[in-house]
């Protein structure tokens, strides 16, 4: 088994808003997030990057060396009763998947989750579709729920979405 690739994480910052609507923009990474234009994937860039960084300070961008290779964020709620859970949203590279970048990623932010951010439950929400539901599994997440028909596609089509939660 390889080394894990070396990361560091930082709190994320406006000027990377860019770099993450550029990637949203891509139609192999667009098919997995709601967003249909250019305007929506801009209001969708600044919400996880600026928002959540200035505001709640968990928005987090991680590097291998000087390259970003990935964006993760907790959409931590202000209200008391809401605070020991969390939706969170994950992207990596397109270049980087398949190479157990998701899963040290997400490893290191069920981590700070607990120890940062004092939660107890974090919860996610993928297409059905989507690969990435083997790594969640993986991870200890369970299904807990579908949204039957969730997304309309242009096409007339629906999507399932699927919630997943995992106890910390």
């Amino acid at each position: 088994m390889s080394d894990p690739i070396k990361i560091r994480f930082e709190k994320s910052k406006d000027e990377e808003i860019p770099i993450l609507r550029d990637w949203l923009s891509d139609p192999d990474i667009l098919k997995w997030f709601p967003m249909v234009n250019e305007m929506e994937i801009e209001d969708a860039s600044k919400v996880w990057i600026g928002y959540y960084g200035k505001t709640f300070g968990s928005a987090f961008t991680i590097f291998e060396e000087d390259q970003i290779v990935g964006f993760f964020n907790f959409y931590l709620s202000p209200i008391e009763k809401l605070r020991h859970q969390s939706l969170f949203s994950i992207i990596v590279h397109p270049q980087k998947r398949g190479k157990g970048l998701g899963k040290q990623i997400l490893k290191e932010m069920m981590l700070r989750a607990k120890r940062e951010f004092h939660l107890e439950l974090l919860h996610l929400e993928v297409y059905r579709e989507n690969p990435a539901r083997r790594l969640y599994a993986a991870l200890g997440f369970e299904e807990y729920g579908v949204h039957k028909d969730f997304l309309k596609e242009n096409d007339g089509s629906y999507r399932d979405k699927i919630l997943m939660q995992q106890w910390l």
